[in-house]
């Protein structure tokens, strides 16, 4: 039997719980999370939510740093809603109750990260703004009887009737071991990005590209995928660990050292270490291969280590647990961080599938252009969120009358076959299309990774108990998102923003567009919007 709602929201970060949470003003709500409630990139985001708060601030000005960080691939648009409306989610939600860090003086303490030439970063907790602000929604949300959450209920594939209009989801029920429909007349993807199919990266484990492999199959357009930002600051550990250290840091003052003990930022770039992310990532990858070390240092030697402690606790706690004076130096190193691109959707986040509506990090609405500026992330969630409740409130009330049927899926445990390929799927991919990218590196990736899925398909045919397969599904979704990207980094044949490109290192003025990319249609050039 199909679960019928009004709103189907699928994802548990911010987007997803925001827009469950403004969604339930106009009927009932089904929130479904691959994992559990707390296991997002929001929950865990450090830095913080920009929006324009101090009197000294203009719009005008986020819009310029948004523009710039963006190299010239923001669809001015949608950056001018997100400057313009972004300070009344902010003082909707304080309303609300939510409490941010505040000065002495009572004042919004406002920091500064990288690419902002104005203090605009509102923080919650120190360096908890993700935990703070996605614990206050979650709350919110629980408070809300006409919205049921399911966790452990992973996206299979989305519902699209006969006329090709989005009717919900099928997913897989982990604790139950079954297969579950469920149907309403708006359906929001907001299921995250993509950055955990690479070996290095600050993501939860979940975060391996699902619904986007998912939209793509449905026949959304996927746009500017070929950007994936970076991270310039992970902590570099022999166990593995890539714990994000908050461009925050560098906001107060921390400094960036190669093993020699020269400080490279400095003239690399007029910002220096809050220069933007690309930049920085890029000068420390190139460090990094010229010293062959593994990472370089993030220095705070010279800041008050009692200021420290107290500003950023939870990075402070986790150094202390690897055995790291933070007061001291960081080996850090970058690590995938965020889909800058993603499923095209329009200034409601509507998709090209009816009554499908995309939010959050999966969503490219043109904001982040070539590279997302630190920060826009969180209040894009708020902002284009209710934009697309605004937008659906008349689908939501669509009544479902067909009857779809659960597909059987074997119950066979091919865990450890997952892994195996997961495992083989991010060393392609960091080694082909990771910082710096090359024709012959991507053409070598792409040529591997066809070949993982022929075998993929190999054991397919020749395991019939393996055809509906849980897991073989989402190894499909794997390959799906690590040869879009893949595509879109072949196609794009210049550097820029967090696409770099060594056999082509500069911007090119014939590249001046979006990528996009459907199922059955190739990759194709789209113009940027301008106002």
């Amino acid at each position: 039997m199909n679960r019928n709602y009004n709103y189907l929201v699928i994802g548990s970060g911010l987007a997803g719980l925001y827009t469950a949470l403004k969604a339930s003003e106009n009927g009932t709500v089904a929130l479904l999370t691959k994992s559990g409630i707390t296991d997002s990139n929001s929950y865990h985001a450090q830095g913080g939510i920009a929006a324009v708060t101090d009197k000294n601030d203009v719009p005008q000005y986020h819009f310029d740093d948004t523009i710039t960080a963006g190299r010239k691939l923001c669809d001015q648009p949608a950056v001018r809603i997100l400057v313009n409306e972004g300070p009344d989610r902010i003082n909707e939600i304080i309303d609300e109750g939510m409490k941010f860090d505040i000065t002495e003086s009572g004042e919004l303490a406002l920091g500064l990260e990288g690419g902002h030439h104005r203090r605009r970063i509102l923080h919650a907790g120190g360096d908890a703004t993700g935990r703070m602000i996605t614990t206050f929604v979650i709350n919110e949300v629980k408070r809300k009887s006409n919205i049921t959450v399911f966790s452990d209920c992973m996206l299979t594939a989305l519902l699209i009737d006969e006329n090709g209009s989005c009717d919900g989801g099928r997913f897989w029920n982990f604790d139950k071991n079954e297969e579950e429909i469920f149907t309403a007349g708006t359906t929001i993807l907001a299921s995250g990005g993509t950055s955990a199919i690479y070996k290095r990266t600050t993501n939860p484990a979940t975060t391996t590209g699902d619904g986007l492999a998912i939209a793509y199959d449905a026949g959304c357009e996927i746009e500017d995928i070929e950007f994936i930002q970076f991270h310039p600051t992970a902590i570099f550990h022999p166990d593995g660990d890539s714990f994000l250290v908050s461009e925050a840091v560098r906001g107060e003052g921390a400094r960036l050292y190669n093993l020699k003990g020269e400080r490279f930022m400095v003239g690399a770039h007029e910002l220096a270490e809050l220069a933007p992310r690309d930049v920085v990532a890029q000068m420390i990858d190139r460090q990094i291969r010229n010293e062959k070390q593994g990472y370089v240092y993030l220095s705070l030697k010279h800041l008050d280590p009692e200021k420290i402690k107290e500003r950023f606790p939870t990075i402070y706690a986790k150094c202390q647990e690897l055995g790291i004076d933070m007061t001291d130096r960081i080996p850090v190193a970058p690590a995938a961080h965020y889909t800058v691109g993603g499923v095209r959707t329009d200034e409601y986040g509507r998709s090209g599938i009816e009554n499908l509506y995309i939010c959050g990090e999966l969503a490219s609405t043109g904001i982040m252009g070539a590279n997302r500026l630190a920060s826009n992330s969180l209040i894009e969630c708020l902002v284009f969120g209710k934009r697309a409740i605004d937008n659906s409130i008349e689908s939501s009330k669509r009544k479902i009358t067909a009857e779809y049927e659960p597909v059987l899926f074997i119950d066979k445990d091919l865990e450890k076959e997952y892994h195996g390929i997961s495992d083989t799927v991010a060393r392609i991919i960091t080694d082909s299309a990771g910082i710096v990218r090359t024709a012959d590196g991507l053409r070598n990736g792409m040529r591997m990774l066809e070949e993982l899925k022929e075998k993929a398909a190999s054991a397919v045919r020749n395991n019939p108990e393996y055809k509906n397969e849980i897991y073989t599904n989402r190894i499909g979704n794997l390959l799906t998102t690590a040869g879009l990207i893949m595509n879109a980094a072949m196609f794009r044949e210049e550097s820029r923003g967090c696409h770099f490109r060594a056999d082509f290192p500069h911007e090119r003025e014939e590249f001046h567009y979006h990528s996009i990319q459907r199922k059955g249609h190739g990759i194709r050039k789209e113009n940027v919007k301008t106002e």
